[in-house]
């Protein structure tokens, strides 16, 4: 009962998004998980204090040895090396004996360093793979599952799947690979920025210069490659939402002798996606080394700058220089980093951008906050002037004005696109007029609970969907607490618990995907034995025996007729067999009810029924003139 593809537009109602209110909601999605982000940013600090503590005892270590060289007129004499912190190395030891001190605080520090990363990568996965991609997608797919029929007419099946998997993988990268390490780049870099001021201010104004550049570069990189991640996004979806449709229409293509055709054309999309990609990935690899030369030229600074200040004693050549190369090296390390940054800004706005899209989707129905519970619906349904339409300025119902009483069976016949379907939508508020209201025992259904409404609303489709699981699981979806007498009771009414028996294992039987290994029949057996295991006021029939054979038809109007006992129907039908046993019947065209009555009157009168009934007729009396031909050649 959807609306064609294409009638809405994609997302409706959802406001594009600025970079800077993106940036926002994540930082607010990842306060949410605040005491594990503090804990993850704790152990990057522990881990930074102890790679500065062994690189100064290196330094230490390299001073002391030009100590000792000093000391026995080997070397130029330099006064006795000091630990920071106003730590002391001891003077009376033998040389070896103070090396083997530094050298096991630094072997200790590293041991230390290796069990925290190892806590740190725990943590980090326990976050976000654990906690903020789970809770989210989950988040998602609640949303999804409030948004009207209205979304899922404008949105691809392949979009859908991909915002729901990658684009929330893309979020968990800002979290992790961005705000967090963000976060650590920042506190390192200041770090290291106050420990090298500390020891010689000069050097380290030399030594930074390139920084503003690099800043600059990273600015422009970010505003260049965001466009192109969003059109990888783009082709990826088409790749996937073209993999769907081939896997669902598999027997189509087959039948067609089109597989070649169809892995070419997916061969295609495939590549159309790894070329996309491979140009931003090229890109991404030249700023990379672009910015690892511009941290290489404060190296050489350094050791033309640096090494000149050690010589004229400036500057120790362990605590100083060799310190100073390390910190300068570790900052260096740092602000490469800044490319897979940016790199991870850019993929995740984009992902983030379709996933807030989704949360942001306005929830066209639902239930108001003062709704009136229902427990029981009495079954009287009254159409008030209804109009609808899609999109705005192409209605497709227009004036509706109809009425059926409790108990009463409607059957309505139109040409396809003549508003049929979208009618009985309006019934469970699949969607909500446009104008004029639909009553459901007097009360608009707009005021009723939104469950209360649908629970008391039984639905078969033309084409019914049924589940992987148990024959029982799929009558009783409706009604997951219901008893196996309660199911069996709905099977006998939809006239399908003698086939169930002879299925392997019965009503504990699973079926296949969409419930392949059933025939068309026996699948609407299921599906309105489903319907009528809820004991719904009011059923809906979508033309059920319109991809049936005659044979089946007949399986199925048994089926119909306990169903529709005691209960207000409305049915889709285009077939005399069926439009015959309704109370009375209603004919649509344009979106507009063009004539109304029972059989009997209806054929009386010139116009719209009569001619369905006589071309019906027509093929009746051809079948009949078929058959009497055969008979005569026995």
């Amino acid at each position: 009962m959807s609306a064609p593809a294409g009638t809405a537009a994609i997302l409706p109602g959802a406001e594009p998004v600025s970079n800077a209110k993106l940036v926002r909601r994540m930082f607010g999605l990842a306060w949410r998980y605040r005491a594990r982000c503090v804990q993850v940013v704790m152990l990057q600090l522990v881990l930074l204090t102890l790679g500065l503590s062994g690189l100064s005892l290196t330094g230490l270590g390299i001073d002391y040895i030009g100590w000792v060289l000093g000391q026995r007129g080997e070397g130029r004499e330099v006064a006795f090396p000091q630990a920071k912190f106003g730590l002391q190395l001891p003077q009376g030891w033998e040389p070896l004996q103070v090396l083997l001190l530094i050298a096991g605080c630094i072997l200790a520090f590293a041991v230390m360093r290796a069990v925290l990363n190892f806590i740190y990568t725990v943590s980090i996965n326990r976050l976000v793979q654990q906690r903020l991609v789970v809770d989210l997608r989950g988040e998602v797919y609640d949303k999804l599952q409030k948004l009207s029929f209205r979304f899922f007419d404008g949105n691809t099946t392949g979009s859908i799947i991909t915002r729901v998997t990658g684009d929330v993988q893309a979020v968990r990268m800002f979290v992790d690979q961005v705000m967090i390490q963000s976060v650590i780049m920042v506190i390192s870099l200041t770090i290291y920025a106050v420990y090298m001021t500390s020891l010689h201010p000069g050097l380290t104004l030399a030594c930074l210069a390139t920084t503003p550049v690099l800043a600059v570069m990273s600015v422009l990189f970010s505003r260049y490659i965001q466009p192109r991640y969003k059109q990888s996004r783009e082709k990826v979806e088409t790749m996937v939402q073209y993999f769907a449709e081939s896997i669902q229409g598999v027997q189509v293509t087959k039948a067609f002798g089109r597989e070649q055709e169809d892995r070419e054309a997916f061969a295609r999309k495939n590549r159309d996606v790894f070329e996309h990609q491979r140009g931003i990935f090229w890109r991404v690899s030249l700023f990379s080394p672009s910015v690892g030369f511009l941290t290489r030229i404060n190296m050489m600074v350094l050791l033309g700058y640096g090494g000149w200040l050690v010589i004229n004693g400036q500057l120790p050549l362990g605590t100083g220089l060799v310190v100073f190369a390390g910190l300068l090296d570790q900052f260096s390390g740092q602000v490469n980093q800044v490319a897979t940054l940016v790199n991870s800004v850019q993929q995740s706005l984009v992902g983030a951008r379709r996933v807030f899209e989704i949360l942001d989707a306005p929830v066209e129905v639902s239930s108001a906050p003062d709704a009136l519970a229902r427990k029981r619906l009495g079954g009287d349904v009254r159409f008030e002037r209804v109009s609808f339409a899609y999109d705005e300025g192409d209605p497709v119902l227009q004036d509706i004005e109809l009425e059926v009483k409790s108990g009463q069976c409607v059957a309505i016949l139109g040409a396809t696109g003549s508003g049929k379907s979208t009618l009985m939508s309006l019934i469970p508020r699949f969607y909500d007029p446009t104008a004029g209201r639909v009553l459901i025992d007097g009360v608009d259904a707009r005021k009723l609970r939104l469950d209360d409404l649908r629970r008391g609303i039984g639905i078969v489709f033309q084409e019914s969907f049924l589940f992987s699981n148990t024959v029982a699981a799929n009558i009783a979806f409706g009604h997951p607490d219901a008893t196996r007498a309660q199911i069996e009771k709905a099977a006998r009414i939809a006239a399908a618990h003698e086939f169930i028996l002879g299925l392997p294992k019965g009503y504990d039987t699973v079926l296949g995907e969409s419930g392949n290994t059933l025939s068309g029949g026996q699948r609407q057996r299921l599906a309105i034995a489903r319907a009528v295991l809820l004991e719904p006021a009011i059923l809906l029939l979508d033309d059920p025996t319109a991809a049936i054979d005659s044979e089946t038809e007949h399986e199925i109007f048994q089926a119909l007729e306990n169903a529709i006992e005691g209960r207000t129907t409305f049915i889709v039908a285009h077939r005399l067999s069926t439009l015959r046993r309704a109370d009375f019947i209603i004919v649509m065209e344009d979106g507009r009810i063009v004539q109304r009555g029972t059989h009997a009157e209806l054929m009386r009168v010139p116009g719209p029924y009569l001619r369905v009934a006589d071309l019906q007729l027509v093929d009746r009396d051809d079948a009949s003139a078929l058959l009497r031909e055969k008979e005569g050649h026995r």
